[in-house]
C-alpha cells in the first residue's frame, strides 16, 4: 500500500481523526472540500446522511485507525492486503498509545516523587536551622516550624486523600531525618484517628520538636544504645525535660508541650520520665510514643542494627503491643499496611519488589516497584497490587537476601525516609497518530 493510498471503508466505521475523500461532486455535500480530516461527530453524521454506504479513507493521513478486526468489515469493503495493512497499522497504533500512556504514568510518578523529596529536604534543612536558633532566639525559631506544620496539615486535610510514601535515599543526619519522619507519620496517623485541625497542629509541632532537647546533651548520649551505663542512660533521659524548657521558650501550646513530655512514656508504665499508665497520657502523646519507637527501630543510630519496616511493625505488634495504646496501634497498622513502605518483598510469582506506598483499605495490597530485568530501573512503574488480583505477596525479606541483580535494581534504602503523597493522575496521552 502506498503512503497516500486510499481504501474504501463503511461509513458506520468512521471516527473522529479519519482522513476521508468524498467521491461525489462538490455540490452534493456541504463541506468546503471533498478531502479532509474528520474533526467532529457532527461531520460523521452529515457524511452518513449523504446516502453512501462507503467512502474513501486515507490511513497515512489519519490520526486513528478503524477497528478492522473487531468491527468485522465485509469482505468486499477492503482488499485482503488492505485489510491486513489496516490491522497492522491499528496494532501499531495501540502499541504507540500504550507507550504514550506508560510515558505519561512515568512522568506523573517522577513529578510526585520529586515534589515529595524536595519538601522532605526543605524540612530537614529547617530542622537543622532550628537547632542552631533555639538556644539564642527560640521565639523566632518557632515561626517557620509552625508555618511548615500548618502547610502539612492543610495539605492533608484539604487536598484529598494522602498516603505515606517511601522516598529515595535521602541525604541527612539522623536527628533531622528522624524529626521529619516522625512528623509525617504522626500527622497521617492523627488524621486517620480523627483529630481536629487544631489537634493536628499541636501534634505536628510536638512531633517535629520532640527531640529538640538533645541539643543540650553531649553527642555520645543523643541516641540510645544498648550498652549505655546507668549514668549515660539517665543523661539521655534528660533530653525530655530539656525539650520542654526549650518548647516553653518557643511559646508552644500546652497540648504540644504535653505530647513532647510523653513521647517516651508507655501505657504499661514502663516509659520515662514519669512512668505514666494508660489514660494519664494524652492522645497526641500516645501517637508520638508509637511513631517515635517505630522510626527508631527502622533508623537506629547504627544502620547495621536497623530492622526492615515489616520487621519493625511485626516486633511492635508481637512483643511490645502492651506498651502502646491499642487504638493508636490498630490505626497505625491499618495505615502502614502489613508491609509498610520500604519493605522488601517477594511476590507469589517469585518476583522481587520494594513497597513504596500503601492502601489503608487493603493492607495486603500495597503499591510496589518490581525487579523487571527487561525494563531499565529508571523506567520502572509502580504496580498497584489491588489492581492485580492475581498477584500477592508471599513473604517479606531482608535486603541482604535479595539476589544480586534484584538488590542492584531495587536499591533498598539504608535509611528509611517517608513523606506524604496526594493521589496523582497521569496526563492523558495524545491520540495515536
Amino acid at each position: 500500500m502506498k503512503s497516500e493510498e486510499s481504501v474504501w471503508i463503511d461509513v458506520a466505521l468512521l471516527r473522529v481523526g479519519h482522513y476521508i475523500e468524498l467521491d461525489v461532486g462538490w455540490m452534493a455535500h456541504p463541506f468546503p472540500t471533498g478531502s479532509f480530516k474528520i474533526s467532529s461527530q457532527k461531520q460523521i453524521d452529515v457524511i452518513r446522511g449523504l446516502g453512501k454506504p462507503q467512502v474513501r479513507y486515507v490511513p497515512s493521513k489519519s490520526d486513528v485507525l478503524p477497528a478492522v478486526v473487531e468491527q468485522g468489515v465485509t469482505s468486499g469493503a477492503l482488499s485482503e492486503a488492505a485489510s491486513a495493512e489496516l490491522a497492522r497499522q491499528e496494532a501499531a497504533a495501540r502499541e504507540r498509545e500504550q507507550r504514550q500512556l506508560r510515558a505519561a504514568m512515568l512522568a506523573a510518578q517522577e513529578r510526585s516523587l520529586v515534589v515529595c523529596e524536595r519538601r522532605f529536604a526543605e524540612s530537614v534543612r529547617l530542622y537543622r536551622k532550628t537547632l542552631d536558633m533555639v538556644q539564642s532566639n527560640p521565639k523566632e525559631a518557632a515561626a517557620p516550624c509552625m508555618e511548615m506544620v500548618t502547610t502539612y496539615v492543610n495539605d492533608m486535610l484539604d487536598k484529598g486523600e494522602a498516603s505515606i510514601r517511601l522516598l529515595s535515599e535521602t541525604a541527612g543526619d539522623k536527628s533531622s531525618m528522624h524529626s521529619v519522619n516522625v512528623t509525617i507519620i504522626a500527622l497521617l496517623l492523627g488524621k486517620a484517628m480523627g483529630l481536629s485541625r487544631g489537634e493536628l497542629m499541636d501534634l505536628g509541632m510536638a512531633a517535629y520538636l520532640h527531640d529538640i532537647g538533645k541539643v543540650k546533651l553531649p553527642d555520645r548520649v543523643r541516641w540510645l544504645e544498648d550498652n549505655f551505663s546507668s549514668a549515660e542512660y539517665r543523661l539521655y533521659q534528660e533530653h525530655v525535660a530539656q525539650g520542654i524548657t526549650i518548647g516553653r521558650a518557643m511559646e508552644l501550646n500546652p497540648p504540644a508541650l504535653l505530647a513532647m513530655l510523653h513521647h517516651h512514656e508507655m501505657v504499661d508504665g514502663s516509659g520515662f520520665p514519669s512512668r505514666l499508665r494508660g489514660d494519664a497520657m494524652g492522645t497526641a502523646g500516645r501517637i508520638l510514643a508509637l511513631v517515635n519507637r517505630y522510626d527508631n527501630l527502622c533508623n537506629p543510630s547504627r544502620p547495621g542494627a536497623a530492622l526492615t519496616p515489616h520487621e519493625a511493625l511485626s516486633l511492635i505488634f508481637a512483643q511490645f503491643k502492651s506498651r502502646f495504646d491499642s487504638a493508636a496501634l490498630s490505626a497505625f497498622i491499618r495505615m502502614m499496611g502489613v508491609y509498610p513502605p520500604g519493605s522488601v518483598v517477594q511476590l507469589i510469582d517469585d518476583r522481587y519488589g520494594i513497597v513504596v506506598s500503601v492502601n489503608s483499605s487493603r493492607p495486603l495490597k500495597p503499591r510496589v516497584v518490581l525487579h523487571e530485568p527487561g525494563v531499565p530501573k529508571h523506567e520502572a512503574l509502580i504496580l498497584d497490587l489491588e489492581k492485580a488480583p492475581q498477584l500477592g505477596i508471599r513473604r517479606s525479606l531482608k535486603p541482604g537476601n535479595l539476589p544480586p541483580a534484584a538488590l542492584d535494581y531495587l536499591a533498598p534504602r539504608q535509611r528509611i525516609a517517608y513523606f506524604f503523597d496526594q493521589a496523582v493522575e497521569p496526563e492523558k496521552p495524545p491520540a495515536a497518530v
